[in-house]
């Protein structure tokens, strides 16, 4: 399947905020945790171009 790369951005940007969604909705997980989670999910966003190209040259081989 080929996404271009504003289609992976759109799908792994909606994919990470139902991830930040569903942990605020959950009782069971800690602020603390909920706040760690969040960093590293808004970094993983900064990196979705990286993702993408490794993606991308990994289907090429």
């Amino acid at each position: 399947m080929d996404l271009t790369k504003e289609e992976f951005d759109d799908r792994f940007v909606e994919t990470l905020d139902a991830l930040l969604v569903t942990m605020a909705e959950n009782p069971e997980i800690d602020v603390r945790k909920f706040y760690s989670m969040t960093c590293i999910l808004e970094n993983l966003r900064y990196l979705s171009p990286v993702l993408f190209g490794m993606i991308q040259q990994s289907q090429k081989k």
